[in-house]
């Protein structure tokens, strides 16, 4: 048995690699090659923690395995990142244990290749102006993920605490764009692609402030009752989704969905853009939106890839089970 710890998962995992993995499984989703299985995920009454499993098999990639964490919100004030979680690998041919791999990076390298993917596969190809909405631990990795996507020329974001949002633009003085930090309504007004990654549980971005041809990525939203955007603004927009049954029951969609806004037969897997069944952006005029609820195949196919690359590369640890 390999253990990959979070250091060797940074040595071995860079944005590409996380964008290929995450890309393809989406693609192996949407054509049934790979399925996830029923999400648990609850409050377990201390510390005001989250914790749950996200399980599932991709059968083009041989990925069988778990991911057991959740958020402690108050893991900040102690040093620690607020998502904590490890994912266990299994061979699909023995059921034995094949790797035990840190879920903390990756999550998040996931996550920002999740709405990466979204962004190269529906935004408009003249996007210039890339909107964060929130600033907290992930969005650092989803403006990086972000960036890469398109020629944009400058930031702007917001954030429910002003103070963090200049390590934000720090993030984008590295990789050479300006930042502003701007309020709700100017910020989709001016944007191009937003980005909504907090934790919210109410509407922060309102269907009146997005302008047409607007991609938005709403990363954020992955429990029930959990809320980022204005549910009139997910009924106006072509809805994707990394998985249609998480969309509708923990997703930002849920809401739209529950009014009767928003048909589920209207939103379409992110994997039928990539696999070329579906056209995705139709038109510079429409609103596009990617409902990324977060699935645990993503993070089978990045932990797999971990797994063999420290294995080669001698970063990972083997051990006798």
């Amino acid at each position: 048995m390999l253990i990959v710890s979070e250091e060797a998962c940074k040595a071995v995992i860079d944005r590409a690699a996380a964008f290929t993995a995450v890309e393809s499984v989406f693609g192996a989703m949407a054509r049934g090659d790979a399925y996830n299985f029923p999400v648990i995920r609850e409050a377990i009454g201390h510390a005001d923690a989250l914790y749950g499993f996200k399980s599932g098999f991709d059968r083009a990639g041989m990925a069988l395995g778990v991911k057991s964490g959740g958020y402690w919100p108050g893991n900040a004030a102690k040093g620690l990142t607020n998502h904590q979680s490890t994912i266990f690998l299994f061979d699909p041919d023995t059921g034995q244990l094949a790797a035990l791999v840190g879920g903390n990076y990756l999550t998040a390298m996931r996550t920002a290749a999740s709405s990466s993917v979204s962004i190269a596969h529906l935004a408009r190809r003249d996007a210039k102006v890339l909107g964060m909405v929130g600033a907290g631990h992930q969005a650092a990795f989803q403006l990086r993920a972000a960036a890469e996507q398109r020629d944009f020329e400058r930031v702007v974001a917001w954030n429910f605490h002003p103070d963090m949002l200049p390590a934000l633009g720090k993030v984008a003085e590295e990789i050479g764009l300006p930042f502003e930090a701007v309020e709700r309504e100017r910020l989709g007004a001016e944007a191009d692609v937003i980005v909504t990654i907090t934790s919210a549980h109410d509407s922060l971005l309102m269907r009146d402030w997005v302008t047409p041809g607007t991609h938005v990525a709403c990363m954020g939203t992955d429990t029930k009752g959990k809320q980022e955007v204005d549910p009139a603004l997910v009924a106006a927009a072509t809805v994707f989704a990394d998985e249609v049954a998480q969309s509708v029951s923990i997703g930002e969609a849920q809401h739209a969905v529950a009014s009767g806004a928003l048909a589920e037969s209207a939103i379409t897997p992110i994997g039928a853009v990539i696999n070329g069944d579906h056209p995705g952006r139709t038109s510079d005029d429409e609103i596009t939106l990617f409902d990324g609820t977060g699935v645990g195949l993503q993070d089978l196919a990045v932990a797999s890839v971990a797994a063999k690359l420290a294995e080669e590369r001698g970063e990972a640890q083997v051990v006798a089970l």
